[in-house]
């Protein structure tokens, strides 16, 4: 399983998520995702712990706790859903000029 993080501080770092989630267990892998074009954070996370009842209960104390001036949303994460079909066969593509 893995947690959502939500609401994150952009100052927030993979460290920083450690050492929060490491009070309720071992952390087997932070991501903390940027936008491709700016390198900017986006304000989320995803952490894996090595027990679902270690993951559960950081999830139960972290969400809606204040961190770095922000309230936490901490949740189970969602599989990601399918990109809608365009007709183009799974294929995407983008405006060109010619």
């Amino acid at each position: 399983m893995t947690i959502y993080v939500g609401n994150l501080s952009f100052q927030a770092t993979e460290e920083d998520l450690r050492e929060v989630f490491a009070e309720y267990g071992t952390v087997s892998r932070v991501s903390l995702p940027t936008d491709r074009e700016t390198g900017r954070k986006r304000g989320f996370a995803f952490v894996e712990m090595e027990d679902d009842a270690q993951e559960d209960a950081a999830i139960a104390e972290l969400d809606g706790a204040e961190w770095l001036s922000r309230e936490l949303k901490v949740n189970k994460a969602k599989p990601r859903e399918p990109k809608a079909d365009n007709g183009a066969g799974g294929k995407t593509f983008s405006k060109s000029r010619y």
